[in-house]
């Protein structure tokens, strides 16, 4: 029996993956390095490698990296900042069609900072119990913690639970974790095959059915 939802944010409630890529884009474009789709679908998606690899090879510290970073992240806020909304096509009323029918959290790898930015007038929070962000746990997804730490928050098995994911490393969380997923796919996703995936969905109406099927 289906008792607890962990909905990962970045890709499934927002429309946000292709904001980070464009500003990790233009960021290493700064250094000289072309950033495809391809491999920040690679380093970001499907591990949790980013590029700083490539900072590394030209011959940065890792405080200069660490700095890198930082300047990266605070032009990603400032793009947030100046989007009206993010909000997925029909995921608001997924979430309204499940309301008080099934326990609910967010697992993200999402900073609080950035979290905070995407979410602050889309008015989803009302429908979760907790948000898990960066800050919560020490390894960050394909590592199995973090949907460990949303069962607990939960209080649920694993079998009881499911994730919905957009990405190969938060399937691969997931799964770790033991929890079944369902991966609504996105532009940046959208050719991936997901093997391992308990369903594959390309819309919220369709995520809905299968979680509609499972309750």
């Amino acid at each position: 029996m289906l008792r607890g939802l962990l909905w990962d944010s970045d890709g499934v409630l927002v429309d946000s993956e292709r904001i980070f890529f464009e500003v990790n884009r233009d960021y290493f474009r700064l250094h000289q390095i072309d950033l495809s789709e391809q491999n920040f679908f690679d380093w970001f998606l499907a591990s949790d490698c980013g590029a700083w690899h490539l900072l590394k090879n030209q011959g940065m510290t890792p405080a200069e990296i660490d700095a890198c970073r930082r300047s990266r992240n605070d032009r990603y806020t400032k793009r947030l900042m100046s989007e009206e909304s993010l909000l997925n096509l029909g995921v608001a009323n997924v979430l309204a069609r499940l309301d008080s029918r099934i326990a609910m959290g967010v697992v993200t790898s999402a900073s609080r900072e950035h979290f905070d930015a995407i979410h602050q007038n889309l008015g989803l929070m009302r429908y979760f119990e907790f948000v898990l962000t960066a800050e919560s746990y020490i390894r960050s997804k394909p590592s199995p913690e973090p949907y460990l730490l949303g069962l607990k928050q939960l209080g649920l098995p694993g079998r009881q639970c499911l994730a919905i994911e957009d990405s190969p490393r938060g399937l691969q969380a997931a799964n770790a974790a033991g929890i079944n997923c369902i991966v609504l796919r996105n532009a940046m996703t959208r050719h991936h095959p997901f093997t391992g995936a308990y369903r594959v969905v390309d819309s919220a109406d369709q995520l809905l059915v299968e979680i509609e099927s499972l309750l």
